[in-house]
């Protein structure tokens, strides 16, 4: 009697023990696991340490937690290499099974990754690079961006160039993915005639000595020069563009060249040619939202400098993650879940609210931005004008989701 009682307790136990199992949710994660790719070696990693430098911000600013489970991010540095970028998407997935993959400066990198990281069932969230693949016809449930697609601001770029009368163009622009989409989109709007387009290299040897380009450019007799020359590249251009007096008879336009990692720079030189310049952008330090305010200012009084919008899309990652976790209480198995979470949009973003298209791609305002000076003498952009609202990208139409 005594032995079939305590089989019969063990029995009850035993049932008890799996019924709670079964009845517990899925995920037993303590934590949300975030890796987060971008460039922390060569000299583009003025770029990848904005954006770290923000995605630490931001997870100073939710106190390390989302629905109640820490946090831990994995920092991996692509070396500005497609191949070593999938190396360390594919470290991130297998070794360290992270919930989450996001950062990805280069479009390279990120179209050299995206398997690794969808296939494996995770959520890719790119908080730089906006490849038109991936907007159309490789786009991906599972895939997002906080960003936008790169045809949009080249594109926004041509509208305003058709506005103020100009009526030829000489392109400049890095040869690989980003770069090729930089081009086509200010191609696409701008209704002028194109005098040429240079398509120089790119990579950890990336040309870095335009002198026979500009001299082409001179000589074409355009009335501006459009150029996209991101990070170390785009401060070379300047000061060679400025060397060659071209700042007093050819207006340059830019995208991703003058921006708040650049400024310090031509600011320290004394290159005021660059004051006034113009540029298309969907934020700006200025842009009057309670989430950007409270960015800026944090970034400004931690690193004693303006963020990008490398690190403005970079802290809305981290606060869009957070969004979905906590939209399905921290249960980390409900993909659905947190894909409907993630559709909506439902965030404090730095730029204001915004929506998803159907490739997962923001609708978004793009503004034409100016570089000037602030109060305390520091060179930055300010918007003056709205190119265009609730913009959406021209591939979406090839997405089939």
């Amino acid at each position: 009697m005594h032995v079939k009682l305590r089989g019969f307790v063990s029995l009850g136990i035993g049932a008890i023990v799996a019924a709670a199992l079964l009845a517990a949710p899925a995920s037993a994660a303590d934590k949300v696991k975030i890796g987060f790719v971008t460039t922390l070696t060569t000299p583009a990693a003025v770029i990848g340490n904005d954006m770290k430098d923000a995605f630490d911000l931001a997870y100073e600013h939710i106190g390390g937690k989302m629905a109640g489970l820490d946090v831990e991010i994995i920092y991996e540095d692509d070396g500005f290499k497609p191949e070593i970028g999938k190396q360390k998407t594919d470290k991130l997935v297998k070794q360290d099974d992270v919930d989450f993959l996001t950062g990805y400066i280069w479009s390279h990198v990120l179209l050299a990754s995206r398997k690794s990281a969808l296939d494996a069932g995770k959520f890719l969230i790119s908080a730089n690079a906006g490849p038109s693949q991936l907007a159309g016809e490789l786009c991906h449930k599972n895939f997002f961006s906080t960003s936008w697609q790169n045809d949009q601001t080249p594109m926004a770029l041509g509208e305003v160039l058709n506005q103020r009368g100009v009526k030829s163009l000489y392109i400049m622009s890095p040869n690989y993915a980003a770069g090729k989409n930089m081009a086509a989109g200010v191609e696409r709007t701008f209704k002028g005639e194109i005098k040429g387009k240079d398509m120089t290299k790119w990579g950890k040897d990336a040309q870095l000595d335009f002198s026979a380009e500009l001299a082409k450019a001179k000589a074409s007799g355009t009335d501006a020069i459009f150029v996209f020359y991101p990070g170390k590249a785009g401060g070379a251009f300047i000061k060679q563009y400025m060397q060659a007096g071209l700042n007093e008879s050819i207006p340059l336009y830019t995208v991703y060249t003058v921006d708040a990692l650049s400024l310090p720079k031509f600011q320290k030189a004394e290159m005021k040619g660059v004051l006034g310049s113009l540029a298309t952008q969907f934020w700006s330090p200025d842009l009057d939202t309670p989430q950007n305010k409270k960015f800026v200012s944090a970034f400004l009084a931690k690193h004693g400098r303006y963020p990008s919008f490398y690190a403005a899309q970079s802290y809305d990652a981290l606060f869009f993650i957070k969004s979905a976790v906590e939209a399905v209480g921290g249960d980390l198995s409900n993909m659905d879940g947190m894909r409907a979470a993630m559709e909506k949009a439902d965030y404090p973003s730095v730029r204001g609210p915004y929506t998803y298209g159907n490739n997962h791609f923001p609708i978004q305002n793009f503004y034409l931005r100016e570089a000037t000076t602030d109060s305390e003498g520091r060179w930055t952009t300010k918007i003056i004008d709205t190119v265009y609202t609730n913009h959406q990208d021209v591939y979406a139409k090839d997405c089939k989701l």
